[in-house]
């Protein structure tokens, strides 16, 4: 698109756009006010505003608005988007309900080349990372949508977040200022498969948030057939990033782990999960995976589910079984996407 998007725009840069503008700087927090907290989709919305600051503002900016191409609501209420962008390119959102709020895991990336064989989201490869005020506008249309303030945040939707670095430090900035909707920073978890560079740039940052790793294997053999950026950045150096990630920040890492039938779910490969993290004080968040269409991977049965997770527990480690959600509506990452694309003859 030849505007640029405004949304996109932390308070800080917004500061510096406002004096190229040669407009003062309050100027910069009012507009950061009517985008992240009063969250309007038009310039003219802006009435405090001069109308010739506003004239420049069309001409040269758009405000992330995207529009909701598909909307379908599980049983459970997880209710899933299909967004439209501003380009045509469709990324999604899953709103789910927990008992301590309303969570919105959102996308960082249309699509994603990372290449996991269990994920939907991977299978078409990646098209472009997401603008800051693009992911940030997956939760306001979604909090329009269902009349219900987003307290908490995952970055686990389509994409590798920390291949899209920039972007995503600068919405994490955006979505937590006070002058915005304010989501505390330990509310948001991001989710990496593993990216170790990354790790440790995100590590410098000090953020109070919650790191995910989506460890999914305890071992190189079994985590290279089920995840290619194993290849790059192997086990062994994926956990002493996460040790390095906890000394340095304090905070306690979480690994994802989705059970995979006759893959990744035998009494043997707890154990060396178990003896894989011993030490961390780390949290095991077991996944019973949803289908995906051309997938090999089914998921485990749930009493398997529970006889992993008691083995980890007596073993010392800290884990839970996820509540299974949206399983009715598509709900793993890319599936309505991938849908969608299909329809429209597209890959």
């Amino acid at each position: 698109m030849s505007k640029n998007c405004i949304s996109s725009y932390t308070l800080e840069g917004l500061t510096a756009l406002m004096k190229e503008l040669g407009q003062p700087a309050f100027r910069a927090k009012q507009i950061f006010h009517w985008l992240h907290q009063k969250l309007v989709t038009e310039f003219s919305a802006m009435t405090d505003q001069p109308k010739a600051l506003l004239a420049k503002l069309e001409e040269g900016y758009y405000i992330a608005a995207p529009a909701i191409a598909r909307r379908q609501q599980s049983k459970d209420g997880t209710v899933k988007y299909l967004f439209a962008l501003a380009d045509g390119n469709c990324i999604e959102t899953v709103i789910m309900r927990y008992h301590y709020g309303v969570t919105a895991c959102v996308s960082t990336q249309v699509g994603c080349r990372m290449g996991c064989r269990f994920c939907a989201s991977t299978q078409a490869g990646r098209v472009r990372n997401l603008e800051a005020g693009e992911i940030a506008a997956q939760i306001y249309a979604a909090q329009k949508d269902i009349g219900e303030r987003i307290s908490h945040i995952v970055l686990m939707g389509i994409g590798e977040p920390l291949d899209n670095f920039d972007n995503v430090m600068d919405f994490l900035s955006i979505i937590s200022s006070p002058d915005g909707v304010n989501i505390g920073m330990r509310n948001i978890s991001l989710s990496t498969c593993g990216v170790v560079p990354m790790i440790d740039k995100l590590a410098e940052k000090k953020l109070q948030l919650t790191l995910s790793i989506s460890l999914h294997a305890p071992n190189d053999e079994m985590r290279s057939k089920m995840m290619p950026v194993n290849d790059a950045y192997p086990v062994a150096q994926l956990i002493a990033a996460c040790r390095r990630y906890q000394e340095t920040t304090g905070r306690r890492v979480s690994f994802e782990y989705s059970m995979v039938r006759g893959v990744n779910d035998s009494p043997a490969t707890a154990k060396e999960l178990a003896a894989l993290i011993r030490g961390m004080g780390a949290h095991v968040n077991l996944i019973p995976i949803n289908p995906v269409d051309g997938s090999s991977y089914s998921a485990t049965d749930a009493e398997n589910v529970k006889r992993f997770q008691s083995l980890l527990t007596d073993l010392g480690v800290n884990a839970t079984v996820r509540r299974r959600l949206g399983s009715d509506i598509s709900a793993s990452c890319g599936q309505l996407r991938r849908e969608e694309a299909a329809k429209e003859g597209r890959k």
